[in-house]
């Protein structure tokens, strides 16, 4: 059994899913100050043991800092900005753990600004939601110094469900970013044999229950059925957020002349869907333009259908 209390641990970033995951850390029996831009989103977690601090740079004398922040901007302010993690002289963690999706560009700027002070960082994007954390299923992509990420894996793994180590610097980045391109590709693959189902009068619940059971499905099928089959579109990662990592995937492809073709045209799609008016609901409302352009109106099913995350 590993002891979580041999390190103290920071936790920049209180939203969705850093609550979530903060909070899995505290329900491992870990020690955290918590940070939050407002206050007052972080404060329930005090009632299962987190300090609440005012600014970032009262976590420095943390051992292990995690941020999980809106963006690049955010994470580069938090880590060197006035007050922030890597900014009071005499004071430094000994690791900063990044579980934002941003930039190779932005993280070798904190990257950089964590050596000159002697602090050691782990870019460790993650896969799923807030949802998934809650399930222990999360997933975890990390790169950086092997002697950083072995010290810090025990704090990784009681995040979810498996962990993964890409290598130095910010390989973990294109990894991450790799993945949200797929996933844009797959959710509108998903979205047009959907409608072509449908509309050939299968209904979405049987179709769903076919795929999640045969090869193609996945841990992703399964857990997107609820929100197909009943159009449940609650927010869990925005369109907008999608539209900036497919970005940064065709921008690297472009660096480095790899032809993204799909990858490009389902961006599109996602910036139509956008200007559609779908930009304050979930990314998954894909199925509902592309219904539009068959057109069909789709209509909830109210059945009851699994998630798949039920331990």
């Amino acid at each position: 059994m590993v002891d979580l209390t041999q390190h103290t641990i920071g936790w920049a970033g209180a939203g969705r899913m850093g609550y979530a995951m903060a909070e899995r850390l505290l329900k491992a029996g870990c020690a955290v100050t918590v940070y939050n831009r407002t206050r007052a989103k972080a404060e329930p977690l005090t009632a299962l043991g987190a300090t609440v601090v005012d600014t970032p740079a009262m976590l420095t004398d943390c051992d292990i800092v995690f941020t999980m922040l809106a963006g690049p901007e955010d994470f580069v302010n938090i880590a060197t900005g006035e007050d922030g993690i890597l900014s009071v002289p005499g004071h430094k963690p000994k690791i900063l753990i990044d579980c934002t999706t941003v930039s190779a560009e932005a993280s070798s700027t904190v990257r950089a600004a964590g050596e000159m002070v002697g602090t050691k960082m782990l870019a460790a994007p993650v896969s799923g939601n807030a949802k998934c954390v809650k399930a222990g299923k999360l997933t975890i992509v990390a790169s950086g110094p092997r002697s950083a990420y072995d010290e810090a894996l025990p704090y990784l793994e009681a995040l979810g469900s498996g962990v993964s180590y890409v290598g130095e610097g910010e390989l973990s980045r294109i990894v991450k970013i790799c993945h949200n391109v797929f996933l844009g590709v797959v959710t509108q693959s998903l979205a047009e044999v959907i409608v072509l189902a449908e509309k050939n009068g299968v209904p979405r619940h049987a179709f769903m229950d076919f795929m999640n059971k045969s090869v193609m499905g996945s841990v992703f099928s399964h857990y997107k059925t609820p929100a197909i089959v009943n159009l449940d579109m609650h927010v869990t990662f925005t369109p907008a957020l999608l539209r900036k990592d497919m970005d940064l995937g065709l921008a690297a492809g472009r660096a480095l002349g790899v032809p993204m073709p799909v990858a490009a045209a389902t961006r599109e799609l996602v910036q139509a869907m956008i200007g559609n008016g779908y930009g304050d609901v979930d990314f998954s409302a894909l199925l509902l333009q592309e219904a539009k352009a068959a057109g069909m109106a789709l209509e909830p099913e109210n059945v009851s259908v699994t998630d798949g995350l039920a331990s």
